[in-house]
Protein backbone atom coordinates (compact mmCIF):
# COMPACT_ATOMS: atom_id res chain seq x y z
CA UNK A 1 0.00 0.00 0.00
CA UNK A 2 1.74 3.17 -1.21
CA UNK A 3 1.02 6.37 0.65
CA UNK A 4 1.11 10.02 -0.32
CA UNK A 5 0.63 12.75 2.25
CA UNK A 6 -0.60 15.55 -0.03
CA UNK A 7 -2.97 17.92 1.80
CA UNK A 8 -6.09 18.01 -0.38
CA UNK A 9 -8.65 19.54 1.97
CA UNK A 10 -8.93 22.55 4.25
CA UNK A 11 -11.51 23.72 6.76
CA UNK A 12 -11.28 27.14 5.11
CA UNK A 13 -12.10 26.03 1.54
CA UNK A 14 -15.37 27.46 0.28
CA UNK A 15 -18.21 25.03 -0.33
CA UNK A 16 -21.12 25.63 -2.67
CA UNK A 17 -24.34 26.30 -0.78
CA UNK A 18 -27.48 25.03 -2.52
CA UNK A 19 -31.21 24.74 -1.98
CA UNK A 20 -33.11 21.45 -2.13
CA UNK A 21 -33.32 21.80 -5.95
CA UNK A 22 -29.49 21.91 -6.13
CA UNK A 23 -29.54 25.57 -7.17
CA UNK A 24 -26.51 27.52 -5.94
CA UNK A 25 -27.38 30.01 -3.19
CA UNK A 26 -23.93 31.14 -2.03
CA UNK A 27 -20.63 30.01 -0.52
CA UNK A 28 -19.46 29.21 2.99
CA UNK A 29 -16.30 27.79 4.53
CA UNK A 30 -16.22 24.04 5.04
CA UNK A 31 -15.86 24.41 8.81
CA UNK A 32 -18.90 26.71 9.01
CA UNK A 33 -21.00 24.42 6.78
CA UNK A 34 -20.53 21.58 9.25
CA UNK A 35 -21.31 23.44 12.50
CA UNK A 36 -24.44 22.77 14.58
CA UNK A 37 -27.12 21.20 12.30
CA UNK A 38 -25.09 21.94 9.15
CA UNK A 39 -25.81 24.21 6.19
CA UNK A 40 -26.99 22.57 2.96
CA UNK A 41 -24.12 22.32 0.48
CA UNK A 42 -23.23 20.36 -2.66
CA UNK A 43 -21.24 17.16 -2.28
CA UNK A 44 -20.51 13.92 -4.09
CA UNK A 45 -20.00 10.31 -3.12
CA UNK A 46 -18.29 7.60 -5.18
CA UNK A 47 -18.61 3.83 -5.02
CA UNK A 48 -15.79 1.96 -6.77
CA UNK A 49 -16.07 -1.74 -7.59
CA UNK A 50 -13.67 -4.23 -9.11
CA UNK A 51 -14.74 -6.66 -11.84
CA UNK A 52 -15.30 -9.37 -9.19
CA UNK A 53 -18.11 -7.18 -7.83
CA UNK A 54 -16.26 -6.23 -4.64
CA UNK A 55 -16.70 -2.68 -3.36
CA UNK A 56 -13.80 -0.46 -2.27
CA UNK A 57 -14.18 0.83 1.28
CA UNK A 58 -12.09 3.39 3.10
CA UNK A 59 -11.76 3.99 6.82
CA UNK A 60 -11.77 7.74 7.27
CA UNK A 61 -8.64 9.32 8.72
CA UNK A 62 -8.58 10.04 12.44
CA UNK A 63 -7.97 13.68 11.42
CA UNK A 64 -11.54 13.99 10.09
CA UNK A 65 -13.81 16.30 12.11
CA UNK A 66 -16.91 14.20 11.39
CA UNK A 67 -16.97 10.40 11.58
CA UNK A 68 -13.21 9.83 12.02
CA UNK A 69 -12.18 6.16 11.73
CA UNK A 70 -15.59 5.14 10.38
CA UNK A 71 -15.83 2.94 7.29
CA UNK A 72 -17.24 4.61 4.20
CA UNK A 73 -17.40 4.23 0.44
CA UNK A 74 -14.33 4.85 -1.75
CA UNK A 75 -14.47 8.64 -1.81
CA UNK A 76 -16.68 11.54 -0.67
CA UNK A 77 -16.04 15.26 -0.91
CA UNK A 78 -17.21 18.60 -2.30
CA UNK A 79 -16.80 20.33 -5.66
CA UNK A 80 -14.92 23.62 -5.71
CA UNK A 81 -16.67 26.81 -6.79
CA UNK A 82 -17.19 26.64 -10.55
CA UNK A 83 -16.27 22.95 -10.70
CA UNK A 84 -18.72 20.36 -12.03
CA UNK A 85 -19.52 17.41 -9.77
CA UNK A 86 -18.00 14.90 -12.19
CA UNK A 87 -14.77 16.91 -12.49
CA UNK A 88 -14.58 17.12 -8.71
CA UNK A 89 -15.21 13.39 -8.35
CA UNK A 90 -12.35 12.56 -10.74
CA UNK A 91 -10.03 15.06 -9.02
CA UNK A 92 -10.73 13.69 -5.58
CA UNK A 93 -10.40 10.00 -6.57
CA UNK A 94 -6.93 10.83 -7.86
CA UNK A 95 -6.02 12.86 -4.73
CA UNK A 96 -7.29 10.33 -2.20
CA UNK A 97 -6.64 6.98 -3.90
CA UNK A 98 -4.47 7.66 -6.93
CA UNK A 99 -7.23 6.29 -9.18
CA UNK A 100 -8.48 7.38 -12.59
CA UNK A 101 -11.84 5.65 -13.14
CA UNK A 102 -14.68 6.18 -15.61
CA UNK A 103 -17.69 7.25 -13.55
CA UNK A 104 -21.43 6.74 -14.01
CA UNK A 105 -23.87 9.11 -12.32
CA UNK A 106 -26.64 7.29 -10.44
CA UNK A 107 -28.72 9.87 -8.54
CA UNK A 108 -28.59 12.77 -6.10
CA UNK A 109 -30.29 13.16 -2.74
CA UNK A 110 -30.39 15.37 0.33
CA UNK A 111 -29.58 14.13 3.81
CA UNK A 112 -28.70 15.51 7.21
CA UNK A 113 -26.81 13.64 9.94
CA UNK A 114 -25.35 14.80 13.24
CA UNK A 115 -22.07 13.48 14.68
CA UNK A 116 -22.17 13.64 18.46
CA UNK A 117 -21.86 17.27 19.57
CA UNK A 118 -19.12 17.97 17.01
CA UNK A 119 -21.21 18.99 14.02
CA UNK A 120 -23.34 17.77 11.13
CA UNK A 121 -23.43 16.89 7.49
CA UNK A 122 -26.24 18.52 5.51
CA UNK A 123 -25.56 17.72 1.90
CA UNK A 124 -27.14 17.56 -1.53
CA UNK A 125 -25.05 14.62 -2.65
CA UNK A 126 -24.37 13.39 -6.20
CA UNK A 127 -23.74 9.63 -6.18
CA UNK A 128 -21.32 8.11 -8.71
CA UNK A 129 -20.04 4.61 -9.39
CA UNK A 130 -17.03 3.26 -11.25
CA UNK A 131 -15.07 0.06 -11.84
CA UNK A 132 -11.33 -0.61 -11.59
CA UNK A 133 -9.02 -3.57 -11.26
CA UNK A 134 -6.05 -1.33 -10.60
CA UNK A 135 -3.61 -2.66 -8.03
CA UNK A 136 -2.00 0.78 -7.85
CA UNK A 137 -4.13 2.30 -5.11
CA UNK A 138 -2.21 5.11 -3.39
CA UNK A 139 -4.08 6.01 -0.20
CA UNK A 140 -3.60 9.55 1.10
CA UNK A 141 -3.15 9.18 4.90
CA UNK A 142 -4.55 12.67 5.49
CA UNK A 143 -7.86 11.34 4.20
CA UNK A 144 -7.75 7.55 4.62
CA UNK A 145 -6.62 5.42 7.57
CA UNK A 146 -7.21 2.06 5.81
CA UNK A 147 -8.82 0.71 2.67
CA UNK A 148 -10.02 -2.67 1.43
CA UNK A 149 -12.15 -4.37 -1.19
CA UNK A 150 -15.03 -6.40 0.25
CA UNK A 151 -17.69 -8.61 -1.32
CA UNK A 152 -21.24 -7.29 -1.31
CA UNK A 153 -22.61 -10.07 0.89
CA UNK A 154 -19.81 -9.58 3.42
CA UNK A 155 -20.49 -5.83 3.44
CA UNK A 156 -24.20 -6.49 4.03
CA UNK A 157 -23.31 -8.77 6.98
CA UNK A 158 -20.92 -6.18 8.47
CA UNK A 159 -23.48 -3.39 8.09
CA UNK A 160 -26.13 -5.56 9.80
CA UNK A 161 -23.90 -6.68 12.67
CA UNK A 162 -22.07 -3.39 13.25
CA UNK A 163 -23.99 -0.50 11.66
CA UNK A 164 -22.33 2.04 13.96
CA UNK A 165 -18.95 1.56 12.27
CA UNK A 166 -20.17 2.98 8.92
CA UNK A 167 -20.87 6.58 7.92
CA UNK A 168 -24.55 7.51 7.70
CA UNK A 169 -24.36 8.62 4.06
CA UNK A 170 -22.77 5.34 3.01
CA UNK A 171 -25.56 3.34 4.65
CA UNK A 172 -28.24 5.46 2.94
CA UNK A 173 -26.51 5.31 -0.44
CA UNK A 174 -25.76 1.58 -0.26
CA UNK A 175 -29.40 0.79 0.53
CA UNK A 176 -30.59 2.72 -2.51
CA UNK A 177 -27.84 1.48 -4.84
CA UNK A 178 -28.58 -2.17 -4.04
CA UNK A 179 -32.34 -1.62 -4.29
CA UNK A 180 -32.45 0.42 -7.51
CA UNK A 181 -29.13 0.11 -9.35
CA UNK A 182 -27.78 -3.39 -8.72
CA UNK A 183 -28.26 -4.20 -12.43
CA UNK A 184 -25.54 -1.61 -13.20
CA UNK A 185 -22.96 -3.11 -10.81
CA UNK A 186 -20.36 -5.73 -11.79
CA UNK A 187 -21.03 -9.28 -10.66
Amino acid sequence: MNLTAEIVSSDLEELILVNSNDEETGRMSKIDCHQDDGTLHRAFSIFVFNTKGEVLLQKRSEQKMLWPLFWSNACCSHPWAGELSEEAAHRRLKQELGLAVDLTFLYKFEYQARFLEVGSEHELCWVWTGVTDSEEIIANPNEIAEWRFVGRSQLEEEMQSNPGSFTPWMKLEWERITAEFSHLLPD
